[in-house]
Parts: C-alpha cells; sequence; structure tokens
C-alpha cells in the first residue's frame, strides 16, 4: 500500500448498502475491486450503474475491477461498464466443474461464469502478474458453500494473485462469507469488505480471522519480473571467472549434446560459432532461451546446473552493490 493512500478501514467488513457505504471511503483510494453482484433485482440497470459509480470513484487511476457473472447479467453489466468510461483488459471464462444440470431439457447447461477484467482508465499502469499466473494449475473447481453464489477460493487466489501485490487494497462491495478477503489475507494484501446482510458478517469474518497469516517475505509472496531485472550478459560470466574458456556447456540436464565455451562470450558447436541463443535455437529447431537450456558441471555439487543459476549469482551481487550504504 502506497504512502499516500487515505486512512481507510482495513480488514473490516462494514456493514450496509455499498451504493452508500462507499461515498464514506476516500477519492482513488484502492487498488484492486472484485465483485460478484447479486443479480434478482427489478431495476437491474440502474442498481449497476450506481454500484459500479460508487466503486469507479474510489478506485485509484491505475486501479482494476473484476466482475463476475452469467449470462443473466454479464452482457448488462458490460454495457453499464463501457458507459462509465472503464476500458477493458480482458473476459475471462470460469468453468464450473459441477454444473447445475438442466432438468427440463430446452436449453444447454449453464456451465461457466464470465469475469470482465476492467482497467479505470484507458491507457494507465496497471498490475498484470503474468509471471505469477504461468506457475498455477486450472483446479479452480467449487468446494461446498454457505454462501448461494460463494466463489471458490482457488478462482478468487488467481483474481488476487494476478492483479495486485503485497500491501495492495482489495475492494469487494459484495463480500458474502468472505472469500476475497480470507486470500486476500492469506496473500498479505489488505481488504475492504461491504455486505448488506449482517447474517453473513459474522460468518465472512470468523472465516477471515482462522486464515494463518505466515510471515512475509518477499521471496514467497513478490513474484519478479524477467523484463525488470538487471541484464547480465553470457559473457559476464566469462569474465568473472564463473566459466572458463574451452569449458563445455551441456544442451539439457541430461543432453549428450556439447558446446565450448568460447573467450568473446560465444560458444562453438559442431564448427559454428553464436549466442547461447542462437545454438540454442540451431539445436532445438526453434526459439529457446539459452539460459534455460545450456548446463554446466557444478563440481561443488557434483552435477549439472543451468547457466541460470549463475546468472543469478551475478544478479545478487550486483545487487548488493547498488544498496545504499546504512548510515552510521
Amino acid at each position: 500500500m502506497s504512502k499516500d493512500t487515505p486512512s481507510l478501514p482495513l480488514d473490516q467488513v462494514l456493514i450496509g448498502d455499498c451504493r452508500q457505504v462507499l461515498q464514506e471511503l476516500p477519492e482513488d483510494s484502492v487498488d484492486l475491486v472484485f465483485a460478484d453482484p447479486p443479480y434478482s433485482f427489478a431495476q437491474y440497470d440502474q442498481f449497476t450503474r450506481e454500484w459500479l459509480t460508487a466503486c469507479r470513484r474510489v478506485l485509484k487511476p491505475t486501479g482494476t475491477l473484476w466482475v463476475i457473472g452469467s449470462y443473466h447479467n454479464i452482457y448488462r453489466v458490460g454495457k453499464i461498464l463501457q458507459d462509465l468510461g472503464f476500458w477493458f483488459l480482458n473476459d475471462v471464462v470460469w468453468v464450473k466443474a459441477n454444473p447445475m444440470p438442466n432438468f427440463r431439457g430446452v436449453r444447454y447447461t449453464n456451465a461457466h461464469e464470465t469475469l470482465l477484467w476492467m482497467q479505470k482508465k484507458k491507457g494507465a499502469r496497471y498490475t498484470f502478474n503474468y509471471h505469477a499466473m504461468k506457475g498455477l494449475n486450472d483446479d479452480l473447481q467449487m468446494r461446498e458453500k454457505a454462501h448461494p453464489t460463494q466463489k471458490p477460493e482457488a478462482l478468487l487466489y488467481r483474481v488476487i494473485m494476478s492483479s495486485s501485490n503485497p500491501e495492495d487494497v482489495i475492494l469487494d462491495p459484495f463480500f458474502g462469507t468472505g472469500t476475497t478477503g480470507a486470500v486476500a489475507r492469506k496473500l498479505h494484501r489488505h481488504f475492504i469488505g461491504v455486505e448488506i446482510d449482517k447474517k453473513y458478517v459474522e460468518l465472512a469474518m470468523k472465516r477471515v480471522n482462522q486464515v494463518v497469516q505466515l510471515e512475509f517475505d518477499p521471496p514467497i509472496y513478490v513474484t519478479p519480473n524477467p523484463r525488470r531485472q538487471k541484464r547480465v550478459p553470457f559473457g559476464n560470466l566469462v569474465e568473472n571467472g564463473m566459466l572458463e574458456p574451452g569449458q563445455l556447456l551441456y544442451f539439457g540436464a541430461d543432453g549428450t549434446l556439447t558446446a565450448k565455451v568460447l573467450a568473446d562470450g560465444k560458444l562453438s558447436f559442431n564448427g559454428q560459432r553464436g549466442s547461447i541463443h542462437q545454438l540454442a535455437k540451431t539445436i532445438h529447431d526453434g526459439p529457446s532461451n539459452g539460459w534455460k537450456v545450456w548446463y554446466y558441471w557444478d563440481e561443488k555439487e557434483k552435477q549439472r546446473q543451468p547457466i541460470d543459476h549463475l546468472r543469478e549469482l551475478v544478479r545478487e551481487e550486483l545487487s548488493k552493490q547498488t544498496k545504499p550504504a546504512k548510515k552510521g
């Protein structure tokens, strides 16, 4: 959470109608909104416009909003979002593992819901932790629920991991039994919940308070973005003596193909000279990340290691050199 964030009722559930409750929050104060709105109102479009307007007011210019719904309401919500000035980033389909069967047999089973991911301001910088998402599996199955539309934690886990950072503030205007709050707490985010039904508030806070929040450790909860990491040319490994000219590199952890390290930071393979990426592409017959596919023999560990391991050691050393000295 940034230092300029106004005072907020963090990690609390506010009782009442979100259209009124959100007026008490400062403008531009939350980083992410997740909403699973009800759709049983007679004046649905008016209701939708009002709660989205309230959310837009408190959402930071760099913030994003997720809203989930089925064919009953999601297209109407999408139109109103655009009318209010939100900008589409993605629509994402959540496929239900155990959808409600259609016993009458007059239409297809409604086996999915759609999530709309919107940004408040077109072109603004926003959070998207792409590299965090690559490591998550596809287990988004429903679990036993106390609330009629309660979403599984795995779904919220993905939403929160992908579009927020530790200490960010996440708003859920239809808090229900607190799935958003529970996952936010687990991932070291703050939450603000709004719930109109008092019977769910106690359930929600009990659920959130049962979450054991481990001590914050950046390497665990902050996903590094390779594009923002310090660039380390392969030649640096040779210059620093981590690899020697003439040393063999192996293509793959168990591969038999080898290349020689050259003094100029290139490799030699079957008479060809090239970078770690060029020769990997030649062998693989397609694009390859040389840092991941070339291995060296680690004498200390008595096993092959990817050369990316050496690159990370260089990055760690560079980070130590660039840290400001402590004032004495």
